[in-house]
């Protein structure tokens, strides 16, 4: 039997491997420190990306948002659609409701001219539309509304009053199988907008569930419960909802986080009072009686004045969220494009420096690597300006894909045949 230390180096050699073949932090010590950066998408309120632990919505992965009836679900998804379009990125919004409001869209931040729109005819068309918008690996955002929506071909075809148990949930099923895969290697994040049922004869515990089956429970990284909690009122008239959030399910963090924030008819969500709501919970933002200070400046008397102080003035919110989420340990955009980067070039090192201590470096070998080395510093470099100058590093992005995808050899465009 061979010795502990001889073991040890086993595992350490398959480990580099692995880490060679499939990318740094594919096999890692559960109780490692270490923690790759994720990516994400900010929601729009500084509480749910703090109750979230990554401070968003993570890319590459498939998100679920679920709740009663006209309780924020779409707002919540408009903001994040408007975020990545800010950082520069491209959203699709698929409407199985035919219910999307261009107008209120716009309201919340969404460039409606970029927005790709598609109101399909069956659940499978829709399913089909989201698939081959993902491999083209040119979307940075996909949101379905809703599943209950995705109403297969042959329930659409028959007659009213037909019987198809099971229909949606095996698509559905189906569905997310193949959609998984290329939301992860086209960096892709999906959200389903879901709506509540509930379940006949249950006696002990809640009888609601979620449409479509139980595949999108499993396959979802984030499950978001949304609720309203509160009307808001200005005298006798109600100018929104205070809404709560519950983090049903998070693979990215720890779960069961809750987040309170304000969604405002007509402007959505209030980042501004999440930012005033937290500054004075982690003590950035002073509240004394009525009044609201920063940093020794007066932002007003009352919550509402203040709101409207920093709406006004968008440089002071800037720094307060930026306070916030340093205090809190949350990563930004850029931060997470930068250690990316710099993880890339340990990564190219290392493997260089492992090719010539085995003396397999090769005149043939080395423009390849460096090819791949040099793709994924110019694509991670392009990634951290995103957020700082979305604008002018689109170009700069979509350049660094193309010779990524060049070095690899993998055109994801070719292979659906676009």
């Amino acid at each position: 039997m061979p010795s502990v230390a001889d073991r040890e180096k086993s595992l350490e050699t398959a480990l580099a491997q692995i880490d060679r073949q499939f990318g740094k932090g594919s096999v890692m010590r559960l109780g490692s420190d270490e923690r790759a950066p994720v990516a994400v998408i900010p929601t729009g309120s500084i509480a749910l990306d703090v109750a979230l632990g990554i401070g968003g919505l993570p890319r590459g992965r498939i998100v679920e948002i679920y709740g009663p009836e006209s309780s924020g679900k779409t707002t919540l998804t408009l903001h994040a659609i408007a975020n990545a379009q800010k950082a520069g990125g491209i959203a699709a919004f698929i409407d199985a409701e035919h219910a999307l409001d261009p107008e209120y869209a716009k309201a919340l931040g969404v460039d409606i001219d970029a927005l790709l729109v598609s109101q399909p005819d069956t659940g499978e068309q829709a399913l089909e539309i989201a698939d081959m918008l993902i491999r083209s690996g040119s979307i940075d955002l996909v949101v379905i509304d809703s599943v209950a929506a995705l109403v297969p071909r042959a329930e659409i075809e028959g007659e009213m009053g037909d019987s198809h148990v099971g229909l949606q949930a095996r698509l559905m099923s189906q569905a997310l199988r193949k959609l998984t895969g290329g939301l992860s290697q086209t960096n892709t994040t999906m959200i389903f907008i879901n709506q509540l049922r509930e379940k006949i004869g249950v006696f002990f515990g809640s009888p609601e569930t979620t449409a479509g089956g139980k595949a999108l429970k499993f396959y979802a990284s984030v499950r978001l419960d949304i609720r309203r909690i509160e009307t808001l009122k200005e005298g006798t008239d109600a100018v929104g909802n205070r809404t709560r959030v519950k983090v049903v399910k998070n693979k990215m963090a720890p779960p069961f986080k809750q987040a309170e924030f304000d969604i405002l008819y007509g402007t959505g969500i209030s980042r501004e009072g999440s930012l005033i709501d937290f500054g004075v919970e982690h003590e950035i933002v002073r509240k004394s009686g009525a009044w609201y200070t920063y940093d020794g400046d007066q932002l007003g008397q009352g919550k509402e004045n203040s709101r409207k102080y920093l709406i006004e003035h968008a440089a002071t919110a800037n720094e307060i969220e930026d306070k916030i989420k340093a205090k809190l340990g949350i990563m930004g955009d850029a931060k997470v494009a930068a250690a990316a980067a710099s993880r890339a070039k340990a990564d190219a090192n290392a493997e260089l420096a492992a090719a010539k201590s085995a003396g397999t470096l090769t005149a043939a070998s080395t423009p390849a690597k460096g090819a791949r080395a040099s793709a994924a510093g110019a694509k991670a470099a392009a990634n951290a300006s995103a957020s700082a100058n979305a604008n002018a590093n689109t170009t700069a992005l979509r350049d660094s894909n193309t010779a990524l995808d060049n070095s690899t050899g993998l055109d994801i465009r070719t292979a659906i045949g676009a």
